[in-house]
């Protein structure tokens, strides 16, 4: 009878001991799921801000783009802003006609040496950023790719030269020899998407005038006093430009750099840089041609 005795009493501590085993496994999987259902929640607020950003930057670009397409070509704005409320959030917009922007495909060297320049580059370095620029988009003959891969090579960057056009401005981090800072610099004053050799007085930021050749700080001021006086007399402002005029142009391209700041209704902004094309006799009134968002990164 002892022995039976002792049987059951180890058989009971097996089951209790069982039991709690059980009960910590259980509680060990509420708090997962705890946890999991927290990550859940989270995601999908941060996916439904994402919703909300997509869909008020793109209202934000209908809206740049109506105010652009409702007058000619010939007096459209190159620049402006405006401000809306919808669906319990904010959207702000402001634009710029490209134009002013230096085309990094189709730039001459001088213009880009020109604009190294205007940022603080010696005139030696200008001239070296500028020919690495020029050798990665240009396809040359054989023997001058070979240098030019050759150079990539022995840098151990792990690619080589594109040596064709620039499909994006964030491909100018990967031209050898230029610095990132450099390249930071730049960055807001270069495009893909203006198309041509020259830039246009009238929207180009002051280190883009800067740039042309045969522009003095006595140039400039003058270009900008009259822009100031008369931003809507574009040929008054070309003629400010004197003999630099040659690389400025009046016209506005069909590309419209937009920026979008949206606060949501829960309180969080969510930035917006993009590029538009303005169409005309199309279906759709606009191309976007690029977009970069905080959620992307920083802009």
């Amino acid at each position: 009878m002892a022995d039976s005795g002792k049987a059951a009493n180890r058989e009971g501590g097996f089951i209790i001991v069982a039991v709690l085993w059980i009960l910590a496994a259980m509680a060990t999987l509420a708090s997962v799921y705890a946890i999991y259902v927290a990550n859940a929640g989270a995601a999908s607020h941060v996916a439904d801000d994402r919703l909300q950003a997509d869909a008020s930057i793109q209202a934000g670009l209908e809206l740049a783009a109506y105010q652009l397409t409702a007058l000619p070509a010939a007096t459209r704005p190159l620049s402006g802003s405006l401000a809306v409320r919808l669906g319990g959030g904010k959207i702000g917009v402001a634009y710029l006609n490209e134009g002013g922007r230096i085309d990094l495909n189709a730039a001459p060297k001088e213009l880009l040496a020109g604009l190294f320049a205007a940022l603080g580059v010696s005139a030696e370095r200008a001239s070296g950023y500028t020919d690495r620029i020029v050798a990665w988009r240009k396809k040359g003959d054989l023997a001058g790719q070979n240098d030019e891969a050759a150079a990539y090579k022995a840098a151990r960057v792990g690619y080589a030269p594109r040596q064709a056009r620039f499909p994006n401005v964030m491909e100018l981090a990967l031209v050898r020899d230029i610095p990132p800072e450099i390249v930071a610099k730049i960055m807001p004053f270069v495009t893909v998407f203006n198309g041509r050799a020259e830039v246009n007085a009238a929207s180009a930021p002051a280190e883009v005038l800067a740039a042309l050749p045969g522009v003095t700080p006595d140039v400039l001021k003058r270009v900008l006093d009259q822009r100031a006086r008369d931003p809507k007399d574009a040929k008054a402002i070309l003629a400010a430009l004197g003999p630099a005029a040659t690389r400025a142009t009046i016209e506005p391209r069909a590309a419209t750099r937009v920026w979008v700041d949206v606060e949501l209704p829960n309180g969080r902004h969510v930035k917006a840089e993009t590029v538009i094309l303005i169409l005309e006799g199309a279906d759709e009134p606009y191309r976007i041609l690029a977009w970069h968002d905080d959620f992307d990164g920083p802009i």
